[in-house]
């Protein structure tokens, strides 16, 4: 992905206009850093620090936690993406860091959807997400594997969701002069 972005105005230090998708161009709340390793973190034996649970021996959820697998995912604007078919965790710090979303009519592509941006809705059977809209799922960016996740796409994603807040819908955006 490269940052594309033209000045706002004629004078040093104008601000950055994105001219891309604004979710992706890594500029301001979506931004992330460009030097960041495009490896997984690593446990202190060596494992993969984030990986799906469905593949881990011995993990569960706790019982009285409500299990989203299954649920709907329901974006910014009222309107279903898809579902949680993954629970993706942190083995260091035994945590729920990823929700995979598998989309409406895309089951090949699932992404990511950090905890951070989203609520659990045990008695709607939903997951609410604030930060983008339904149709934004599809440009999440992803994972090159389908069981752990680089440094550097974490960045990436968690940026993405991050500017969804002021990109995703033109309203939460100041106009530029």
């Amino acid at each position: 992905m490269t940052r594309t972005a033209r000045p706002t105005g004629d004078y040093p230090g104008a601000p950055l206009q994105p001219t891309g998708n604004p979710m992706k161009d890594g500029l301001g709340p979506a931004a992330w850093a460009t030097d960041r390793a495009d490896r997984p973190d690593l446990t202190a034996h060596g494992d993969p620090r984030i990986q799906p649970i469905s593949i881990l021996e011995g993990w569960s959820v706790e019982t009285r936690d409500p299990d989203p697998r299954g649920m709907t995912v329901v974006g910014a604007d009222g309107v279903p993406a898809g579902r949680v078919t993954d629970l993706w965790v942190d083995r260091a710090e035994p945590t729920l860091r990823y929700l995979q979303v598998e989309l409406e009519g895309d089951a090949d592509a699932p992404v990511l959807l950090p905890m951070g941006y989203c609520r659990i809705r045990r008695r709607e059977g939903e997951v609410r997400v604030k930060a983008i809209k339904a149709e934004h799922f599809r440009d999440v960016p992803r994972t090159k594997a389908s069981d752990q996740i680089t440094l550097l796409e974490e960045d990436k994603i968690v940026a993405y969701f991050a500017g969804g807040y002021l990109y995703a819908d033109p309203s939460r955006a100041e106009p530029i002069f």
